[in-house]
């Protein structure tokens, strides 16, 4: 499997000082979880491009945005100018993202796919191959600080499998409710890439919460 990353959700940062808790937790983590959020798609509005772009210089970490909008394809070159890397995109937007995931890739960008707690895998299966990145979300997309629903591990188990079975590099990743408890649980089932947001940074020490979450996961 793939190698273990961090991917902290900037939705639960201190938006009063984010320079200072990008900093923090870089040395930590993988990558930053960028929500951008329209609402629409999901009842809240977060993130936009301006943001994107401000905090850029920051850090050299991997800005990976999950598009919470009804029409994610919509700004991808503004994406990929602001300074995002990889960009996900919901099956429930965007039933057939065959012409999205080209438009990712001439801007420059990694694409993935977001999949909801009620949506089955076979939705997403027939685009895996072309997607660089996988994301089962494990709480109702739109707001941080929910509790984690065990039964989309099932997902993630049979997302696992699908992966090896073609020898695929696609990167499984899953986003809610991700604790010390819960975390192990998802490495199990077969995700290598963890979203969490209220872990790190709603703690006192986000630097040190990262650390543990990644001893966690490492089984050190």
């Amino acid at each position: 499997m793939a190698r273990l990353k961090l991917a902290p959700s900037l939705l639960a940062a201190d938006f009063r000082c984010l320079e200072r808790q990008i900093t923090a937790v870089e040395p930590e983590v993988d990558w930053l979880h960028i929500d951008v959020m329209d609402g629409h798609f999901v009842p809240n509005i977060s993130f936009g491009i301006p943001v994107i772009s401000g905090i850029r210089p920051l850090t050299t970490l991997r800005f990976d945005c999950h598009l919470m909008t009804t029409n994610p394809d919509a700004y991808l070159p503004e994406l990929a100018e602001a300074g995002a890397d990889s960009v996900t995109m919901h099956i429930e937007a965007m039933p057939d993202p065959t012409d999205a995931a080209a438009l990712a890739r001439e801007n420059g960008l990694a694409f993935g796919l977001v999949c909801n707690p009620a949506t089955p895998f076979g939705a997403i299966s027939p685009f895996i191959e072309i997607s660089d990145l996988v994301l089962f979300m494990s709480v109702e997309p739109g707001f941080g600080g929910q509790s984690f629903m065990p039964e989309v591990l099932a997902k993630v188990e049979q997302a696992r499998e699908w992966v090896e079975e073609r020898e695929l590099a696609t990167d499984i990743q899953i986003d809610g409710g991700i604790t010390i408890e819960t975390a192990p649980k998802a490495v199990a089932a077969g995700a290598n890439v963890l979203v969490a947001g209220t872990t790190i940074f709603g703690a006192e020490d986000p630097p040190a919460a990262a650390a543990e979450l990644r001893r966690a996961i490492e089984g050190k």
